[in-house]
């Protein structure tokens, strides 16, 4: 059984006549003709020997009958009947190419073998072609006319009547116009319905009883091809849906269902058989068929259990076999010797149809081992591959050069195996597998190629990384006009020499210019990004720096040496100096200034945040005047590299004066000590009173004593934090404390003084004291954060939050 896209075909009766039970049954469920019930259609044709039917056919119907070819003269093309499924019809529709008429193959049997043939066909179609010559219309023999004559006679002994259309094609058509040929024709086969004998009930019936007869004409096919190829085309429409009403078939009578389409031919064929008259000579070839076919399958089972095979099969599986194509290719050979030895005198058509369906078998068998063979191929050359292009890159050898140089050398070596894998028998074709191999090799070089490409970049990345955010952050901490420019040349020193390593390295790869020149743009555009990120992380913490700035400033002198405060320092000038310092720092961090771009933000914040006059005007409420910072860009400054706003900076300014004052103030009020002169005018004043206390050692105890309280009201009161804040919020402080104070420290002294005494009393009263003077501590740090909220109106300082402690 033969198949294509569409369609599908089968021999249904041989040349010697033997009806084709099996195949049919095949050809059934391949078609599934058997779920179609009466919706399905039957077509047959007949004629002369070499008169074309096959090709028209295929040309009708799409089918893939065999046509005679012409460069090797007229001969018998189609033997016996021959069943297709028409590829395109609806419903399905079903059609028999059955053998020429007139043929010098069969001899005196031609005309017994066309009688049954043509009975067949009239019998199971609906639709029944006649094919004949333009030129032989009128003549009585090349017009099939006495075929005819037989077979309407025979047909109505032998089957129940039925409906069956007629269609004349006539073949070749001359200048003679349709409408002439076509009375001529009917006028003829009237005739022979008239001649032949009917039963009884039938001698009235007319023609159209049992026939519908059509009459067409086309053009000659080796003339006018594209002439016949339009006519074909348009009589190919007459027969979709040519079962409903209207259609060709539209009135056909006693249709077989189409489960049983096959079971009703055979038997209708096995009736005509019967009949003696008709009857043929021995089936020599059937013999022939029969036999090769079962000496194929003997040597298909022997191989199938041969034990070379066998094994080679078993070792396959596991891995690649040296020699498999010719080990392979000895055992095929010696099955199909064995079959031709044991076939070699049956008939030679035959024995070589089933010599060739044999070695398709056996090839379908074996090559899975064949594929699997290649399969290993495959995957041992991509590993060894792998392996050698990476010790060539670890060679230092060139990422293409050594991807170039690996493939070239491993599908060379896979070729050469696939060679040695081959079969002769076999006309296979390995360029999928090695197709596939190609694609898997690119895939890992591609694959290997950009980890390599990320290795490079993040190492570069991270070099800048390294070389960058150290310098810039403790360029940022020593803020000064040259901070923006070395940070400038340190980036554009560190980018180039990245850049320039990159690109030396990226010269293995022969990468496109417009894929390196993006990767060197990305590493400069991260260097940047290096830097900005470093400022703004800097920007973040630039208050602590503002303070500790201040903070070095106000606490070192001018060779960073400690500074010793003695009375005489102008506090308002190192305080100036120190916050100068601290706004430089601050204008540095305000924005990022990498560009040669020129803004004027150092002077806006010392204008706005220094200045004396502009302090008055900020400070001053009733009078408006434009503030400079008082927005949220900077000018000739972009969004995109600012780091401080111009309204955080005030707020940041704010809030680092408010934490520094209390050092300036301090500083100012710790300044208790008095001058040399009065400390010597004391000591030669005080001489006799000092001598006095020496003479009389009980005054020495009174003052001890004295000492001790002072010190506790001292301790209690916190008098050296109070007056920090100035002498007057300190001795307001001072005087709201100091009775509830004087009160606590005499309830304490009697609680001790109710305590058990113990051998050492003098001990005990000093615990005390020292208990007591804890206590007082912690009461005065109470205190002190109390009295913080007082302002000193004396100094424009602000002491909104507590201060910080020394």
């Amino acid at each position: 059984m033969a198949t294509s896209d569409e369609c599908c075909s089968v021999q249904l009766i041989d040349g010697d006549g033997s009806f084709n039970d099996t195949g049919i049954e095949s050809f059934i469920k391949e078609v599934k003709l058997h779920e179609c019930g009466l919706s399905y259609a039957v077509v047959s044709i007949m004629g002369p020997q070499s008169s074309g039917k096959s090709t028209l056919l295929n040309n009708l119907f799409y089918t893939n009958f065999r046509e005679m070819d012409a460069f090797k003269g007229r001969s018998q093309t189609t033997k016996g009947i021959w069943m297709a499924k028409c590829a395109g019809i609806e419903p399905c529709t079903i059609v028999m190419d059955l053998e020429g008429t007139d043929g010098r193959e069969r001899g005196e049997d031609d005309t017994a073998f066309e009688k049954q043939s043509a009975l067949f066909a009239l019998a199971v179609s609906d639709i029944v072609l006649i094919n004949m010559w333009c030129h032989d219309i009128g003549r009585e023999q090349a017009a099939n006319k006495p075929l005819l004559k037989t077979v309407f006679q025979v047909m109505m002994r032998l089957f129940s009547p039925r409906k069956t259309t007629l269609m004349f094609v006539i073949r070749d058509k001359t200048r003679t116009p349709l409408k002439n040929l076509e009375p001529v024709l009917r006028e003829d086969i009237q005739k022979i319905w008239d001649s032949v004998p009917k039963p009884q009930a039938h001698k009235e019936t007319p023609l159209s009883e049992f026939f519908n007869v059509e009459v067409v004409a086309l053009s000659s096919y080796e003339e006018k091809e594209e002439q016949f190829k339009e006519q074909v085309a348009n009589l190919r429409q007459r027969f979709n849906h040519s079962i409903a009403p209207g259609g060709l078939a539209g009135d056909r009578r006693g249709v077989v269902p189409a489960s049983g389409f096959s079971f009703s031919a055979q038997q209708i064929w096995k009736v005509i058989k019967e009949n003696k008259d008709l009857d043929l000579p021995a089936h020599k070839v059937m013999v022939a068929t029969v036999r090769c076919e079962e000496i194929a399958n003997e040597k298909f089972t022997g191989f199938t259990a041969n034990e070379n095979w066998c094994l080679l099969e078993e070792a396959v599986q596991s891995g690649p076999v040296a020699g498999f194509g010719k080990k392979l290719n000895s055992i095929l050979c010696t099955s199909l010797s064995e079959y031709d030895a044991e076939a070699t005198y049956f008939d030679e058509g035959v024995r070589s149809a089933k010599r060739k369906q044999l070695e398709e078998k056996l090839l379908q068998l074996v090559q899975p081992a064949y594929l699997s063979m290649l399969g290993h191929l495959r995957s041992g050359t991509l590993e060894k591959f792998k392996e050698a292009f990476e010790e060539a890159l670890n060679g230092g050898e060139g990422f293409s050069l050594a991807a170039r140089n690996c493939t070239e050398s491993y599908m060379a070596l896979f070729d050469e195996r696939c060679t040695d894998a081959n079969v002769e028998l076999a006309n296979w074709d390995c360029s999928k597998v090695r197709d596939k191999l190609r694609r898997d090799i690119d895939t890992h070089v591609a694959s290997v190629r950009a980890a390599k490409l990320l290795e490079l970049t993040s190492s570069y990345e991270a070099k800048l990384n390294e070389a960058l955010a150290g310098p810039v952050e403790a360029l940022l901490d020593g803020a000064n006009n040259e901070t923006w420019p070395s940070i400038k040349k340190l980036l554009q020193r560190e980018t180039v020499s990245a850049v320039s390593g990159l690109s030396s390295a990226l010269s293995g790869f022969e990468m496109d210019a417009k894929d390196k020149e993006k990767m060197l743009t990305n590493l400069q555009d991260y260097a940047r990004g290096v830097v900005e990120a470093k400022a703004r992380e800097e920007a973040g913490r630039v208050l602590i720096r503002m303070k500790d700035r201040f903070s070095a400033l106000f606490s070192h002198d001018s060779d960073s040496m400690p500074r010793v405060w003695t009375g005489k320092e102008d506090i308002r000038a190192i305080t100036k100096t120190a916050r100068s310092a601290s706004l430089k720092l601050l204008s540095v961090m305000a924005a990022i200034r990498l560009d040669d771009d020129v803004d004027n933000i150092e002077n806006t914040l010392t204008s706005a945040l220094v200045d004396t006059k502009s302090n008055a005007a900020v400070t001053d409420k009733s009078i408006t005047t434009f503030d400079p910072l008082a927005s949220s860009t900077w000018e000739q400054v972009p969004p995109a590299k600012t780091l401080i706003t111009p309204v955080q900076c005030k707020s940041l300014w704010r809030q680092f004066r408010a934490e520094t004052e209390y050092s300036e103030a301090s500083r100012r009020n710790n300044n208790w000590m008095p001058p040399p002169w009065a400390i010597v005018a004391l000591v030669v004043l005080g001489f006799n009173e000092f001598m006095t206390l020496l003479r009389n050692p009980l005054y020495l105890g009174v003052l001890f004593v004295g000492y001790l309280t002072v010190k506790a009201l001292w301790v209690q009161l916190n008098i050296s934090g109070e007056f920090q804040h100035g002498v007057l919020p300190g001795l307001l402080s001072i005087s709201t404390k100091f009775l509830p104070t004087v009160m606590n420290l005499l309830t304490k002294l009697a609680e001790q003084g109710q305590s058990p005494a113990t051998n050492n009393p003098q001990t005990n009263s000093g615990a005390a004291a020292f208990k007591s003077f804890q206590n007082g501590s912690s009461s005065s740090n109470t205190s002190s954060s109390a009295s913080s909220g007082v302002t000193a109106s004396g100094n424009d300082i602000d002491y909104s939050s507590p201060p910080k402690e020394d």
